[in-house]
């Protein structure tokens, strides 16, 4: 069935009762300027080669070209048909807790909104595997069935939220069974599960659906939302803090033992929530570990795109308009060869457009693949020919920056907002944009960047939660920056100091005096010493002579 993608372009249509107005008016004031010039007979003679029929044919075949670009800005489209799309990957189910406790702020802004930042950036690493959504609370729901489309998950988790779960808890065990649900019976293998929460009021028969998974080939993998302390929870409705029926502060805190229990009977593994970048990483790893095998699905995403067709019946009826005269004299053959000749480029320019499709087909597979320097040479194949090709620029800095080229994806990202004539293509170019300036540690850029696709889309959450992330990162730098740095010493110069303490050192030692005795003093004196040496001998032997002996001690 045909449809229109940008349905507000055919209010254009509008201007043609007021171009045909002004065709009226332009017919009413010649009748007016000849019957001024006086005699009719002369005017006659003067305009005998004017031809009013001709005049009017050029305007209709101007207000048919107008009509047609009217269309051709509308993007007119139909659906393909379902085609058949094999995919290498498992299928993941991304469980999320939503229950009042997951609002506590011992994780800022809170719990869910942190969880669901890690599980977008998880989705984005996802690649070739199947995604699959289940919110919880009291009861569990699915939210997104298994689907390879990772924008359509982007959408779904964005609008996670604790109000979608009347029935409030953490029932663990009923999300444990709608993730089952969720998968295939046919598979025994290729099957994972990764479940967020707090733990809270976690239920005994969790452990015992965890092992009947784990039996049938699921790997269960849980992440821990929250701190051990715990935290109080803010009512969103009163936003106080929330109170139990005694009028108690309740506390939320997080349940780690039910959650590693669960990890190790589903062979998967249990993290705490510190930083997401290394949880995404550690759950990339244990996912691909698990092998792949080959998906097939039934796509009906695809549409055949009619706008060239309009453009190119556009542009052939401007130039038949141009090269007819209003003279009665025209030949018939100029304008046939003006026909043929318009009809020429009219095939060109579909074949061309065509082409182009084919080749961001290409790319498309390759990315796919990860293939990211093939789908990067089949990008530029396109852009190298038409600059103005807005998806071909925006997959062209996807893959540059999958290939570790950030700098050339900033540029791509750069030409495809000059060729972007939507505010969604350009929303998403630049929340791109900014992902690769964030990671290249570009801070100020990558905030405007933001900043600029939050104005065009207010509603992008994973762009409100990216740009706080950044500007925490230029508050940290800003801080860095005032700390006064300590001047780096030079080797050479301590060298010398050091050397100099050494000899100052030295200086300060006590020095031998010089003897100012003679010869003959220092004999003389040498000579009485020895005299006072042997009275003293004398002195110690009488004494001795002279006392009694006495019995030794036997103790």
């Amino acid at each position: 069935m045909f449809r229109f993608e940008h349905i507000d372009f055919l209010w254009s249509l509008a201007a043609i009762p007021l171009l045909a107005g002004l065709f009226l008016y332009v017919l009413w004031w010649k009748r007016k300027t000849a019957g001024k010039i006086g005699d009719p007979d002369l005017v006659k003679e003067l305009i005998k080669n004017y031809s009013p029929q001709k005049f009017a044919g050029k305007f209709i075949l101007f207000l048919l070209a107008f009509t047609a670009c009217a269309f051709a800005a509308g993007g007119l489209k139909k659906p393909q048909g379902n085609q058949q799309v094999n995919r290498s990957g498992i299928d993941v189910v991304l469980a999320i807790d939503v229950s009042k406790s997951m609002l506590a702020q011992d994780i800022k802004p809170n719990r869910l909104e942190r969880a669901k930042l890690l599980l977008g950036m998880l989705i984005d690493r996802l690649g070739n595997h199947r995604v699959g959504l289940v919110v919880f609370a009291g009861r569990a729901y699915i939210q997104m069935p298994l689907t390879a489309d990772q924008n359509a998950a982007r959408l779904y988790l964005s609008s996670v939220n604790t109000d979608m779960v009347p029935s409030q808890g953490t029932v663990i065990g009923d999300a444990l069974k709608m993730s089952y649900a969720a998968f295939s019976a046919k598979e025994k293998k290729y099957k994972a599960l990764v479940l967020l929460s707090d733990g809270e009021d976690h239920d005994e028969s969790a452990g015992k659906i965890a092992e009947a998974m784990a039996a049938d080939g699921v790997v269960i993998n849980t992440v821990g939302i929250g701190s051990p302390e715990g935290s109080t929870i803010i009512d969103e409705a009163t936003n106080e803090i929330k109170k139990d029926v005694d009028g108690n502060t309740v506390i939320s805190k997080l349940n780690e033992k039910a959650l590693k229990d669960i990890a190790a009977k589903g062979n998967g593994i249990y993290q705490l929530f510190g930083n997401s970048g290394d949880v995404v990483a550690k759950l990339e790893e244990q996912l691909n570990s698990m092998g792949s095998r080959t998906i097939s699905e039934t796509s009906g995403g695809s549409y055949t795109h009619y706008f060239t067709w309009f453009l190119a019946a556009a542009l052939l009826l401007l130039l038949v308009e141009l090269f007819i005269s209003e003279k009665k004299n025209t030949t018939k053959r100029k304008a046939a060869k003006v026909a043929l000749v318009t009809f020429g480029m009219l095939l060109s320019l579909t074949g061309i457009a065509q082409q182009e499709n084919k080749l961001i087909k290409k790319g498309n597979d390759a990315y796919n693949k990860k293939e990211y320097s093939q789908a990067a040479n089949q990008y530029r194949l396109v852009t190298d020919k038409n600059p103005a090709n807005t998806t071909a620029q925006h997959n062209l800095g996807n893959a540059l920056y999958k290939n570790n080229q950030g700098v050339d994806a900033v540029d791509a990202y750069d030409r495809a907002l000059e060729a972007a004539t939507t505010p969604e293509d350009k929303a998403r170019i630049y929340y791109n944009k900014a992902v690769v300036l964030q990671n290249q540690k570009k801070l100020a850029e990558c905030v405007e960047a933001y900043k600029a696709a939050l104005r065009i889309n207010p509603a992008d959450e994973d762009a409100r939660l990216n740009l706080q992330k950044a500007l925490q990162q230029v508050k940290q730098k800003q801080q860095q920056d005032k700390q006064p740095k300590k001047p780096k010493e030079d080797p050479k110069k301590k060298e010398k100091e050091k050397k100099k303490d050494e000899e100052k050192n030295n200086n300060d030692l006590p020095k031998p005096q010089p003897s100012r005795l003679t010869k003959q003093e220092a004999e003389e004196k040498l000579k009485a010493l020895m005299q006072e040496e042997k009275n003293l001998q004398e002195k110690l032997r009488k004494i001795n002579a002279a006392s009694v002996s006495k019995p030794e001690k036997d103790w």
